[in-house]
């Protein structure tokens, strides 16, 4: 082992860690028996991981040991110890999607995303925790991740296990999954960085479901450098899942240090600023003054009604929701939670009628924002309306009423139209709680994305954060 002690290489980057792996001078093995020893630590306390494989990702950082020796390296995640959300199939390994009505689902193959991540050499570490069905609410009997900057503020929910985790240095990377906000949610309430990637760029075959035309898979990483990789080695067609795009993956790191000058960024004052925490309006404007400092241009224009648009989003993710689980709801509905419990419910009572006018709202949606976006290359808002709040037990048991609009009128629109977004650490306020932003663009501009997180990280002198668990 070099001189680093595990924490410190705890918090490094792939983009630091990757070199000294590739030069022999970091063993895959030490730095995987490190991790596992700091989850062992660690997890207790946070909850992150459902399940650790701990025997296989020593076998698989020592094939990484003994290939890289022999000459064969495969780049920049080989060796690299990641971790998944529970949603992603993993051969032999229990996938219950935060359910227990899903226990003992043991896939028989990797999940096309797991299955990238092993051809790239990484290391799997297990699986991340996640509310029950990807949803707002944890099941009564399986474990909630714990905020590692403050143990009572929200972690964002669906995939928090992987915010969680990622942030405190019990993995170098995750995956999570979006239907309506859940990698942006919990990359903004850890502080991480997190890419929800153009629907379709990423396969979802051995994904377990939530909506199937709004999921969307992608890395929460420390790094816009490191999402990048992370995103190159998943992405791509898959005959598994029709609904990938047929274009090619580029490599996202050769243009990553181009900068931003000449970018057009667009932004709605009235979406992005209005009624917002006041240290996230600083956030978002500081933001944009470092993109307007390093050539782009701020380019102010106005959206249509986000909030009306957002309202169809539980009929449309409800009726979707009910039919990926038909074979266990209703038939076995005493087994799921209260609240996803209530939100299959109101998605298997929902009218046609209903998704119908929903769904109509949403393509009417999408093409106005096409429209209102002409003139401009991406979008930069909030990732949330507020910083991560405090919250208790009974607030994911409770069957929501009413969706939060307010929170979700950042994250839901690019479900709605499948754009990909970026949420970058913005630092934190006075209380030591994390501050994002989120850059959105049009189809398939993960290229750009990457360039302006580069950039931002750069003129920002940015690190990431050390939460107080060590």
């Amino acid at each position: 082992m070099p001189d680093d002690t595990p924490i410190d290489l705890a918090y490094a980057t792939i983009e630091e860690i990757a070199p000294r792996i590739a030069a022999g001078d970091l063993s895959p093995v030490e730095l995987t028996r490190a991790q596992l020893q700091r989850i062992d630590r660690l997890n207790p306390t946070l909850k992150a991981y459902i399940t650790l494989t701990a025997g296989s990702a020593l076998a698989e950082a020592r094939a990484a040991d003994a290939a890289i020796a022999a000459g064969d390296y495969r780049g920049s995640l080989h060796g690299v110890p990641v971790a998944v959300k529970d949603l992603c199939y993993t051969a032999g390994v229990a996938t219950s999607g935060g359910t227990t009505v899903r226990r003992d689902f043991t896939p028989d193959a990797d999940g096309t995303v797991v299955a990238r991540l092993r051809a790239a050499g990484a290391v799997i570490l297990g699986k991340l925790t996640l509310t029950e069905g990807a949803m707002g609410g944890y099941h009564p009997d399986l474990p909630i991740p714990v905020n590692p900057w403050q143990a009572d503020l929200w972690t964002g929910v669906s995939s928090s296990g992987s915010g969680v985790a990622t942030a405190s240095g019990q993995c170098y990377a995750s995956l999570g999954s979006d239907t309506g906000g859940s990698i942006r949610f919990p990359s903004a309430a850890c502080g991480i960085v997190g890419l929800k990637p153009t629907y379709g760029r990423v396969s979802r075959a051995g994904v377990l479901a939530l909506a199937e035309s709004l999921d969307h898979v992608g890395p929460m990483t420390r790094s816009s450098w490191d999402a990048a990789v992370v995103l190159a080695a998943i992405a791509g067609p898959d005959p598994g899942d029709p609904t990938t795009l047929p274009d090619p993956v580029p490599d996202y790191t050769a243009s990553i240090d181009d900068g931003v000058a000449g970018l057009r960024i667009g932004l709605d004052p009235v979406w992005a600023l209005d009624r917002i925490d006041a240290g996230i309006t600083a956030a978002v404007e500081a933001a944009a003054d470092v993109m307007r400092d390093r050539g782009a241009e701020i380019v102010p224009l106005t959206l249509p009604d986000m909030a009306t648009a957002v309202e169809g989003w539980p009929v449309l993710c409800g009726v979707e929701a009910a039919a990926a689980h038909a074979e266990t709801y209703p038939s076995r509905a005493g087994e799921y939670g209260p609240y996803f419990g209530y939100f299959l419910r109101m998605g298997a009572e929902a009218s046609g009628i209903d998704y119908a006018r929903a769904n109509q709202r949403r393509l009417e949606l999408v093409e106005q924002m096409r429209q209102a976006t002409a003139g401009v290359d991406v979008l930069i808002s909030p990732a949330m309306a507020t910083p991560p709040f405090p919250v208790t037990r009974e607030f994911f048991m409770t069957p929501p009423r009413d969706f939060p609009q307010w929170r979700m009128r950042f994250t839901v629109p690019f479900d709605f139209n499948g754009w990909p977004t970026i949420t970058l650490p913005a630092g934190r306020n006075a209380e030591g709680v994390p501050l994002a932003v989120q850059f959105a663009g049009k189809p398939l501009s993960e290229p750009t994305l990457f360039r302006i997180g580069r950039a931002y990280e750069r003129a920002t002198g940015y690190r990431p954060g050390r939460p107080p668990v060590d």
